[in-house]
């Protein structure tokens, strides 16, 4: 697969993020993925040194959004460092401490959590294993512990931008939002996007709806698809996903309802080039790298949480918008401007969005 890249391109300098987290975001991850519960490459013997191993959360390797972006990641380490990089999947919740432990048992120097689910496994192994580093996507260090480093986005922000598109581009004045598993994070997405819907309509005088409904999985993609084909016979002709591989079946409603879907994560139109307007971008791939390389080189230490988003160049949208066309893109681009600036501040839960709107 490829990366995903802005439309600003690679992520340079970023002395805002030093500011905030002491990191500075350098690279993007590279292409491919890899079948199966486990899979590794590892660079040759004298620059193997430095062993790296994630653990999906449920949605799996190939998931078309965050763990395989996280893979990427891996997998540009090794390319550019020889690092010895490999993941397990976890098909179930109760595979997370077991791969966990067996990555601890392959000598790992770094271990990788995808996926807020996945805290409490993390800080309980990290706890037993002191001398081993752990990192978490998308969750705060979730004990405080020295040797495990958090790393979230606010991920309302390009959700903000996606959902200002969605409005503008609806003809029947409905659109929908389909969650995997309700959650703080999944908040960020979902009321962001409400947001940019109810900002598009108090700027243009709309009056678009949302819908929004939850899978209760990451997985399940027949599930996601079912619940996307109700939305559009409800009307509603623009969906966005927040659910991991339960995504892939929203988008395909999207393919034979001749809708519209918007992707998550990952830039998704590949999966359906005249259907997907736009994708609300997070670089799993720039983090997991830029964290890993950190890490090993002492530059931080354990214990770090780290906060990326717009200002950091860590979310977006693919500069690709022939769908919606020039207008409506450009808009969002000066949306993306006074996120940057604190012009505007979308919400990241029910509360936040109650606070936006009046």
């Amino acid at each position: 697969m490829k990366s995903n890249i802005s439309r600003r391109g690679f992520i340079k300098g970023m002395g805002a993020l030093a500011a905030v987290a002491g990191l500075g975001l350098v690279g993007c991850g590279g292409g491919g993925n890899s079948g199966g519960d486990t899979a590794a490459t590892s660079g040759s013997a004298s620059d193997a040194s430095y062993k790296i191993e994630m653990v999906t959360d449920t949605g799996g390797v190939n998931d078309q959004s965050f763990n395989q972006s996280a893979w990427e990641g891996l997998q540009k380490l090794q390319s550019d460092n020889g690092w010895d990089v490999s993941y397990m999947e976890s098909k179930q919740e109760s595979d997370y401490a077991t791969n966990l432990d067996k990555a601890v048992d392959d000598g790992s120097n770094l271990i990788w959590g995808i996926g807020f689910a996945m805290a409490e496994a993390v800080g309980n192994c990290a706890k037993s294993n002191p001398d081993v580093q752990f990192a978490i996507i998308d969750n705060a260090n979730p004990t405080g512990a020295a040797n495990i480093t958090g790393v979230q986005f606010r991920a309302q922000e390009p959700s903000f931008m996606v959902g200002y598109i969605a409005a503008r581009f609806s003809k029947t004045g409905k659109v929908g939002f389909v969650g995997g598993i309700s959650s703080d994070v999944i908040d960020q997405f979902e009321f962001g996007y409400k947001a940019g819907v109810q900002y598009a309509n108090s700027e243009k005088g709309l009056n678009v709806e949302v819908q929004s409904q939850y899978a209760e999985s990451f997985s399940d993609s027949a599930k996601g698809k079912s619940i996307a084909q109700k939305m559009f016979s409800d009307g509603c002709d623009v969906v966005f996903h927040a659910a991991g591989g339960v995504g892939t079946g929203v988008i395909q409603a999207a393919k034979d309802a001749g809708k519209y879907a918007i992707g998550v994560d990952r830039d998704q139109a590949y999966l359906a080039p005249e259907n997907v307007i736009t994708s609300a971008l997070k670089r799993v791939n720039t983090a997991v790298i830029d964290v890993s390389t950190q890490l090993q080189s002492g530059k931080i230490e354990g214990g770090t949480n780290v906060s990326l988003g717009a200002t950091e160049d860590c979310v977006g949208i693919p500069e690709e918008h022939s769908i919606m066309g020039d207008e409506i893109y450009n808009d969002a681009i000066a949306l993306e401007d006074k996120i940057k600036s604190g012009k505007i501040k979308p919400p990241a839960n029910e509360s936040d969005l109650a606070s936006f709107k009046a």
